[in-house]
């Protein structure tokens, strides 16, 4: 039987100021350590060496669109599918878009994206049209009520955690209310969270696995195990991101270790995870 495919891609966000704000690595350089790394890809906004670069180290590229404006959505595809990227991710409005404008942008943020031969996501996130789990769950059903599709979302539960102010024991049982939703995509963004951070350590700056992390495998087990259930997703491939921001952008503190090195041990925590449950 045909298994699954996990590929393990690497955010350029974890990547910004390092290894420090005033010795930046260049974009090659950031390239061939992600590639060092062991990630498949990376997911990035277009720009004109990127294609170049990934080709080189033998990465897939992840595309980014960010736009509450239907006008320039086809324009903005175009440039992702030219760096040559297939799965696009994108962030639809802001926190004042109402469910009827987030519609019509998801429907032509897929039509268009079809039309191009893309695959776009539309990502749960804070400060977007998806900001809280009732306008994702309203903008999902509306749209598969005028499509008669599943809406394709790239699933960053961190911000429906903070939203909601959820404890690790209820991750599960609140977070993962829409298995139709899970199975349908085909990107995550793996970053560990609680109810009060939607961004935690990996490490803790010796080496060790903090208490925090520990406490949110049980959740990223269960998304993948909820994922596997699917009867679609067999063959499927599954894009999977450990995104841990920066400290320029604020998710990660100046107190904090480095968040791309704990990016690469989540790297392998995952894998883990997805290997134990994908035993033949």
């Amino acid at each position: 039987m045909p298994q699954p495919t996990l590929h393990h891609i690497a955010a350029r966000w974890s990547l910004l100021q390092y290894p420090s704000p005033n010795t930046e690595w260049t974009l090659e350089q950031k390239f061939a350590e992600i590639k060092e790394a062991g990630f498949d890809g990376v997911i990035h906004p277009p720009i004109s060496e990127l294609s170049t670069l990934a080709g080189k180290y033998g990465l897939t590229v992840l595309g980014s669109v960010v736009s509450g404006q239907g006008s320039e959505m086809s324009t903005l595809l175009q440039a992702n599918k030219e760096c040559g990227a297939r799965h696009i991710n994108a962030h639809l409005g802001d926190d004042n878009t109402t469910l009827d404008e987030a519609v019509e942008l998801a429907i032509l943020l897929m039509q268009d994206g079809h039309r191009l031969g893309l695959e776009p996501s539309i990502e749960v996130h804070r400060g977007t049209c998806t900001e809280t789990p009732e306008k994702a769950y309203a903008l999902a059903d509306v749209y598969q009520r005028r499509t008669g599709k599943l809406l394709p979302i790239t699933w960053d539960f961190s911000h429906f955690a903070v939203v909601k102010h959820l404890t690790p024991d209820t991750f599960i049982e609140k977070l993962l209310v829409r298995p139709d939703l899970v199975q349908r995509a085909q990107q995550f963004h793996f970053r560990p969270f609680n109810g009060q951070h939607s961004q935690v350590p990996v490490t803790d700056g010796k080496g060790n696995l903090t208490q925090e992390v520990r406490d949110w495998f049980p959740f990223a087990e269960a998304v993948f195990r909820c994922w596997l259930d699917g009867s679609e997703n067999t063959d499927r491939d599954v894009y999977v991101c450990p995104e841990m921001g920066p400290v320029v952008s604020g998710y990660n503190l100046s107190t904090s270790p480095n968040n791309w090195e704990d990016a690469k041990v989540l790297r392998l925590e995952i894998d883990k995870i997805w290997k134990k449950l994908n035993k033949k």
